[in-house]
């Protein structure tokens, strides 16, 4: 087992390059990088600048992993680089990425059903709720994407891991995985995404331990609020999951899995728009109608979690969301955005701290 962080949210890694960021993952005492997609670490997939990124991960003891990207065809134009990468052979462009990373021995490949759209508020915010295609029409275009790539990735003996992203439930992770096989098809386990779907994260855990190979560790503010639920990304240990039951499951059913952290990106990174709140519409009929396989005890095990949270609130031992807006970020005003480089490393080293201490605690 390994911690280490997500590149995406790695501060200042579009400034150093997927090399010098490296050596920064080394200096902040995290113990690997998990790029988004190969082509965060060679745009053009070049052969010899993958095999110098490897050789230096090699050389200070990082893991290594990454991804091929998006696979949800509706959303495709989002990401024109899968595309152009293949020649504008999407399939092709695929396939390319899963051999450059083999060719580096990175076998398991981060794979997103659909994007997330932070300029809406609520069900809107994601794909699954389009109005010009459904939902099901996209699991069905996901699996022949997921189809077409299976072979390749058999060839190659690599997993393309579903990550339980915010517009995809555990459930149906887990019939893609059947459909396709479990030899080719894994997951990307986001600690709190599920959140976004009303699955409870321990329940998710379970239905998913199996089939992780990859994860994303995160942590989040659930309460009420107008029109449903906030959902804030908080530091681990500071939010609504119970990594205590989490951690431990996942790695009894995968002892070598890494452990990637996916923190709050320094607004030095990149500038966020002021308020943005993103509200889990849980009463909604359209969104309840929207969840068939959420049963009322999954359910209830949810809102209990929440009100239970909500009194470590009501005591002051967590931030409510304004007073965290308000000493991260500066809300209201948003002049100067103060969650920067430095803040930055504080959220992920004690995010990281949290997770070191439970795995101390399952080795002792």
């Amino acid at each position: 087992m390994k911690i280490g962080i997500d590149s995406v949210k790695l501060p200042e890694v579009s400034k150093r390059g997927p090399l010098a960021s490296l050596d920064h993952v080394k200096e902040l005492g995290l113990e690997g990088v998990f790029f988004s997609t190969v082509l965060d670490m060679s745009p053009r997939l070049d052969a010899g600048e993958l095999r110098d990124i490897r050789a230096r991960a090699d050389e200070i003891g990082l893991y290594l992993e990454a991804g091929i990207g998006k696979i949800n065809p509706y959303c495709s134009a989002e990401a024109p680089e899968l595309r152009a990468i293949g020649d504008g052979d999407l399939i092709a462009g695929c396939i390319r990425m899963i051999e450059a990373s083999a060719s580096i021995g990175c076998f398991e490949l981060w794979v997103c059903p659909g994007n997330f759209k932070p300029a809406y508020r609520g069900r809107l915010a994601v794909d699954r709720f389009r109005t010009d295609v459904s939902w099901d029409d996209q699991l069905i275009a996901i699996e022949k994407v997921l189809q077409k790539l299976a072979p390749a990735a058999r060839a190659h003996g690599t997993h393309l891991n579903i990550e339980t992203h915010d517009e995809i439930t555990s459930f149906e992770i887990v019939r893609l995985i059947e459909k396709i096989g479990s030899d080719c098809i894994g997951v990307v386990f986001d600690t709190a995404n599920v959140l976004q779907r009303g699955e409870h994260p321990v329940f998710a855990a379970r239905r998913l331990a199996s089939y992780v190979r990859q994860t994303h560790i995160k942590d989040a503010y659930v309460a009420r609020a107008p029109g449903g639920l906030d959902f804030q990304t908080r530091r681990c240990g500071e939010g609504i999951v119970d990594f205590e039951t989490i951690v431990p499951m996942l790695l009894q059913a995968n002892p070598a899995l890494n452990l990637s952290l996916e923190v709050a990106q320094s607004t030095d990174d990149k500038r966020r728009a002021a308020n943005p709140r993103q509200c889990i519409q849980i009463d909604d009929p359209v969104w309840r109608a929207g969840h068939p396989d959420l049963t009322h005890h999954e359910l209830e095990a949810y809102l209990a979690m929440v009100d239970a949270y909500e009194v470590r609130i009501a005591a002051g031992e967590v931030e409510d969301w304004e007073c965290y807006e308000a000493s991260q970020y500066g809300y209201p005003s948003y002049e100067v955005q103060s969650y920067g480089y430095t803040a930055a490393l504080s959220f992920i080293s004690a995010s990281k701290r949290h997770i070191e201490k439970i795995c101390a605690a399952r080795r002792s």
